[in-house]
């Protein structure tokens, strides 16, 4: 018995643009909320919402039993911590901040087992085998692994296509850091921003790898698909809630206040 299939990897490698959101409420109830919407996959993220390895397999586990494949953005690329994660049975994962070829390609090497890689050898106690009952686990794991590093600054930029020589499976681009980086602090509409974006975008393609971005922007959507980014995320829980909750907040202050009115 193999490990189990990745989707999305797969999905990305056929080049099928796979949508997503990014869950930063840091709830596994909210997570299965999340899991029952219709994305393609669903990112738990460890870099700025308050996520440890605990509560991210909490999450996982609830968007694994529905038809999302599940993310989780580790809050640094440190092969310790990848392993625990793909020990838990994450096995998409993106990691934040990668500036140079030779990061990632120690990214690679943390993703996969011996002699190809660095990753420790610990799955007879871990969730990734199903806790031994996957016989095959160790020379099929690899395969499965889906390793998405993110571009988020002008040292990566420059150093893009390095980046794109190894053997990840895709390139996330930040705005927001991106943005910072280039002197446009909270302004990732700039046009120089949105340049270098676009850039970037077409030779994550050109090179043959999945090309991936976060943008709230409908029009920004639009255009990545179209440059032909396949792993795109559209939505974030946290502003997702708390657009919701102050709209209801408001229509019941308004409801409260005319009746007061009218007495």
């Amino acid at each position: 018995m193999p490990a189990p299939h990745n989707p999305l990897k797969a999905a990305l490698k056929a080049g099928q643009p796979q949508f997503g959101c990014w869950l930063g409420l840091a709830n596994a109830y909210a997570a299965e909320i999340a899991a029952t919407a219709g994305y393609d996959w669903l990112l738990v993220d460890a870099e700025h919402a308050p996520n440890d390895l605990r509560s991210v397999l909490e999450q996982v586990r609830v968007v694994e039993a529905s038809p999302s494949h599940p993310v989780a953005r580790l809050p640094i690329g440190e092969a310790w911590m990848i392993k625990q994660f793909l020990d838990a049975g994450v096995q998409s994962l993106l990691v934040p901040m990668v500036e140079s070829g030779q990061q990632a390609n120690d990214l690679v090497r943390a993703v996969r087992y011996p002699p190809v890689g660095v990753r420790g050898v610990g799955s007879s106690m871990a969730r990734a085998s199903r806790f031994s009952a996957i016989p095959d686990y160790l020379t099929t794991a690899d395969d499965q692994i889906c390793l998405l590093v993110q571009v988020e600054s002008r040292l990566g930029m420059d150093a893009l296509d390095d980046i794109l020589a190894t053997d990840v499976d895709g390139v996330f681009i930040g705005p927001a850091d991106l943005a910072a980086d280039m002197g446009h602090l909270g302004n990732a509409d700039h046009p120089d921003v949105v340049q270098a974006i676009r850039d970037a975008l077409g030779r994550i393609v050109s090179a043959g790898k999945a090309a991936g971005i976060l943008t709230l922007d409908t029009e920004m959507q639009q255009n990545s698909l179209e440059l032909g980014a396949t792993f795109l995320a559209t939505d974030i829980d946290v502003l997702v809630f708390a657009k919701a909750i102050r709209g209801a907040a408001k229509s019941g202050r308004a409801l409260v206040e005319g009746i007061s009115r009218e007495k």
